[in-house]
């Protein structure tokens, strides 16, 4: 949860002087926005840290002022990114932004995209987990290699005994197929070293966006997880994650899934320590 303000407190940019044949009409962009955050129980810093755009951003659409998104492209960018992040349909804003802003938006020069800035990932260190899994994917391929030539070779020697001669024909036999060597499992993340923690992040049920910070708060990864992707995060002590749409999302901490029913769309902000997950 996050730490501050509670949505009801907060009071962004108001307009003062509204129309009161508009007050009757459908509500503004920004007051649906705002609405819907706030029935969500999000706090704009909970909404910013989702989507990465910047909370001086979303406080100005939330009072209808889309002059700093930079342009109609980006002001429609942002709009659908903040309706999906407090689960509105982004459509209905859209297309009343059109009516009261022209239309489609006319083409406009390339820029940076309208989300906020990503941190760059920090340079990271040889990744000791997948070297670990290779090597015990290699092991298990050799020894399954090794086995299957013994067997070829001893149905050779049985034709010698039985007095097939060198001239003789011989009928082809048909080969059993090698087995593919297994992927890697959990098990392999089990095998980490007891000293640290170690933990998967799986987009099990669509994508969804991610953080993840060392012990120290330096942060380690920052992006988007497509549905099937994996990410593993290890660090001395602890492991900081925020999860975009924790209900699509599945947890191994130390080897182990975490049973948590995370709500679809749901943002989380979880900690994990080497004694996760606790007995019992």
């Amino acid at each position: 949860m996050s730490i501050g303000n509670s949505p009801e407190d907060e009071r962004p940019f108001e307009n003062e002087h509204v129309e009161a044949d508009h007050e009757e009409a459908r509500p503004s962009i920004g007051s649906a926005l705002r609405q819907a955050r706030i029935a969500a129980g999000l706090t704009v810093d909970d909404v910013s840290s989702a989507t990465r755009v910047r909370m001086n951003i979303v406080h100005a659409i939330e009072a209808d002022d889309f002059s700093p998104c930079g342009g109609d492209v980006y002001a429609r960018g942002h709009i659908r990114t903040l309706a999906k992040a407090v689960h509105l349909d982004p459509e209905p804003l859209l297309a009343q932004y059109g009516d009261e802003h022209g239309g489609r938006p006319a083409p406009t020069p390339a820029a940076p995209l309208f989300e906020a800035e990503r941190i760059r990932p920090e340079r990271r260190g040889p990744n000791w987990t997948a070297a670990m899994v290779a090597a015990i994917v290699a092991v298990i391929g050799f020894v399954g290699f090794t086995m299957f030539q013994g067997g070829d070779e001893g149905g050779n020697e049985a034709n010698v005994a039985e007095g097939a001669t060198p001239g003789d024909s011989v009928s082809p036999t048909t080969k059993t197929k090698k087995p593919a060597a297994p992927e890697p499992s959990d098990s392999a993340i089990a095998a980490a070293p007891q000293d640290k923690v170690t933990v998967r992040v799986a987009a099990a049920d669509g994508r969804s966006w991610i953080a993840a910070k060392d012990h120290n708060g330096r942060m380690i990864f920052d992006g988007v997880l497509k549905q099937g992707d994996t990410k593993t995060f290890q660090d001395s002590s602890k492991v900081h994650l925020v999860l975009g749409d924790a209900g699509a999302i599945d947890l191994f901490v130390n080897g182990k899934k975490i049973e948590e029913n995370f709500q679809p769309g749901s943002v989380e902000r979880l900690t994990y320590t080497k004694g996760d997950p606790e007995a019992g």
